[in-house]
């Protein structure tokens, strides 16, 4: 299976995986950008992708950046469709207590290739019972 990418600024990289059998693709910056604290951006990566029709991606956050720096993806995980064709880019939020840099070339994110599942919904009266029953956050302990 083949996903086809396109670089839509010369400063884009095309995303890859840092070890052969890493989940994750890095996604990184095509630009200087600075995430005030307690805010976030969107960060431009200046690519686009073509998927097959039976595969979707999920940006998310790297985890050293978000132990380490407090810096996450707003939206995790975001979703690519297979329709999509403009730039892909990645909300990231800061939570830490200074601003924080991003420069060009940075690995931002990563992508994750996934084939969704598509259910038949289907509008009922009632519900089937359950171990958990009505119970909500918390439910089920700590």
């Amino acid at each position: 299976m083949k996903v086809k990418i396109k670089k839509l600024n010369p400063k884009a990289i095309i995303p890859h995986q840092l070890h052969k059998n890493d989940a994750g693709y890095d996604i990184r910056a095509i630009e200087n950008i600075t995430i005030p604290t307690g805010k976030w951006k969107l960060v431009k990566t200046g690519i686009a992708v073509e998927l097959p029709q039976e595969m979707e991606i999920q940006i998310r956050s790297r985890s050293g950046l978000a132990l380490k720096k407090g810096i996450f993806c707003l939206n995790a995980p975001g979703t690519v469709d297979a329709g999509y064709r403009n730039e892909i880019g990645v909300i990231l939020a800061n939570l830490s207590d200074d601003d924080f840099e991003i420069n060009i070339g940075d690995r931002v994110a990563q992508l994750i290739f996934q084939t969704p599942k598509h259910p038949e919904i289907v509008e009922v009266e009632e519900l089937d019972d359950s171990d958990r029953g009505l119970g909500g956050f918390g439910s089920t302990g700590n």
